[in-house]
């Protein structure tokens, strides 16, 4: 089975540090923030905030997408991808950095300022289908027929691998560390988190919206079930179905789990552009809205790492988000 196959679940902390290898001064090492307690609100914790929201094309995807198309040769026909934006944006790029040609698809909730960034890169984009599971299909069929590959967004392992370089970067740079807050989609920067931190004692913990539960769903069921997804961040965690290797790895190391209102996502976008000048889309504050809301509350010896992993939002539309 080849290594990017979408039903491969395979993945180990190796892949993480050979996808890191790989990725090397072709990506940014995003910066670090130390927040005290109390400074973005009156009752929230002391914790280090991870700023992948300035990491090219302004998601943690760009590491995803070029581990997968470093990985293996691209044929002619070049590359695909089904995305809700970020990870489209991010395939898009490495294509272009690499010369070769990518189409992308997209659902009806793509936001505009996606799409425009979409088209600079220079891609091929078709808008089809209401939710991401909805392009997927279009895309695989693309990939059918044209030759190109499919470059899945969460559920092969050197995607996974690639985002999973955001925690042992975070890790590098606040090596004291106890827990590691990401936001769940299709699970794979939880799944990446996870493998990156095995035989460490650091944890990570899944944030995910109460209006896009895919991975709760899915552990309340026993196995990936289809959900509706809806609400403040479904244009960048809006999956109906958790990815197998996400699945898989928060089964294995029974890992933790939160869930966040769309009110506390959109307080928490509010307040790192009110407070910090940072522009967080919905999916990008999902984990800060955890510890910002109250939905994960560490312990007082805890020291919290929290990923910002997108920016792709408009910063006229904040004020009212």
């Amino acid at each position: 089975m080849p290594a990017d196959s979408p039903t491969s679940t395979h993945l180990d902390a190796t892949d993480i540090r050979t996808a890191a290898a790989r990725l090397d001064g072709r990506i940014r090492r995003t910066p670090v923030m130390w927040i005290d307690a109390g400074t973005l609100g009156a009752t929230h914790p002391a914790f280090w905030l991870k700023l992948e929201s300035l990491q090219v094309t302004g998601a943690f995807k760009a590491r995803g997408a070029l581990n997968s198309m470093l990985a293996q040769p691209i044929p002619d026909a070049g590359v695909c991808a089904a995305s809700g934006g970020n990870h489209g944006q991010a395939v898009a790029w490495a294509a272009r950095l690499l010369g070769v040609p990518a189409a992308i698809f997209v659902p009806t909730t793509c936001p505009p300022v996606k799409l425009q960034r979409l088209a600079e890169y220079g891609a091929s984009v078709t808008v089809i289908g209401d939710v991401y599971d909805e392009s997927l299909v279009i895309a695989q069929a693309y990939a059918e027929q044209s030759g190109a590959r499919l470059i899945h967004p969460f559920d092969q392992p050197a995607t996974v691998a690639g985002a999973g370089t955001v925690t042992t970067e975070f890790l590098d740079q606040v090596p004291d560390l106890s827990t590691v807050l990401v936001s769940v989609g299709g699970g794979g920067l939880l799944a990446g988190a996870l493998t990156a931190l095995t035989g460490t004692p650091v944890t990570a913990v899944g944030v995910e919206p109460v209006t896009a539960r895919c991975l709760g769903a899915a552990l309340d069921a026993g196995a990936p079930v289809d959900v509706e997804v809806s609400g403040a961040a479904v244009d960048s965690l809006g999956p109906v179905r958790v990815g197998r290797i996400a699945f898989d790895t928060v089964t294995a190391q029974q890992a933790h789990r939160v869930e966040v209102t769309d009110d506390a996502i959109r307080s928490a976008q509010r307040t790192a552009w009110n407070e910090l000048r940072i522009g967080l889309e919905g999916g990008g504050a999902a984990a800060l809205a955890a510890i910002l809301s109250g939905a994960y509350t560490p312990s007082s010896s805890e020291v919290v790492g929290v990923v910002a992993s997108g920016g792709n939002v408009d910063p006229s539309t904040l004020a009212r988000a």
